[in-house]
């Protein structure tokens, strides 16, 4: 019999199988955010392999539905990023608990997963740490190399010294792991040196 979490995670899943930007991952076509999902569990089992269950639930919701919230929705400016991220970061947290609630779970556990989709108490909730260290690896390990190609060397360098100030230690031995080609890793040394 499936449990509140089985539940959940599937129609986590079954949201992130409609995304229509694709990757190909082994030869085949995946929708972007269900192999970004697959990326957050896969780096939270490294970081955190005892995780609880909201906390698996939050790493897995991160990006929920994003596509339908495109970043040119908002202006293109420093304001409007922002703007985007905060208005995104509520809505996911409360399709991710209206998921919840629908599988099974109780209000206190339902909004404990909103609360880690919103990133609350960054730095004094250690669940809330551990997601911020996760995301921060993924965007690292799949999204920089493409990244970096679109700004000039000193706004990718700031821009990994803000990410880096947002992980833990424990984030930084496992980021310090992650393969990278020439170009990156010379960014990433920079910003670290800086």
């Amino acid at each position: 019999m499936a449990t509140p979490y089985d539940r959940a995670l599937a129609a986590i899943d079954a949201a992130h199988a409609l995304d229509p930007k694709t990757v190909t991952v082994d030869g085949a076509p995946v929708p972007y955010e269900l192999h970004y999902a697959n990326k957050m569990t896969s780096y939270l089992t490294k970081r955190a392999p005892a995780a609880s269950e909201p906390l698996r639930l939050a790493i897995r919701a991160q990006h929920f539905r994003r596509w339908e919230v495109p970043r040119d929705s908002y202006p293109m400016t420093r304001v409007g990023y922002h703007a985007w991220r905060n208005a995104l970061k509520k809505r996911q947290a409360e399709l991710a608990r209206a998921i919840c609630v629908e599988a099974g779970y109780g209000g206190a556990d339902a909004e404990r997963v909103a609360a880690l989709v919103r990133k609350e108490d960054l730095k004094s909730d250690a669940e809330t740490q551990v997601l911020e260290d996760v995301a921060c690896l993924v965007f690292l390990d799949d999204q920089f190399e493409e990244f970096e190609k679109s700004y000039d060397e000193a706004k990718i360098i700031a821009i990994l010294q803000k990410t880096w100030g947002k992980m833990s230690d424990e984030g930084h031995s496992l980021a310090l792991q992650i393969p990278m080609g020439d170009r990156p890793k010379e960014l990433v040394q920079k910003a670290l040196a800086g």
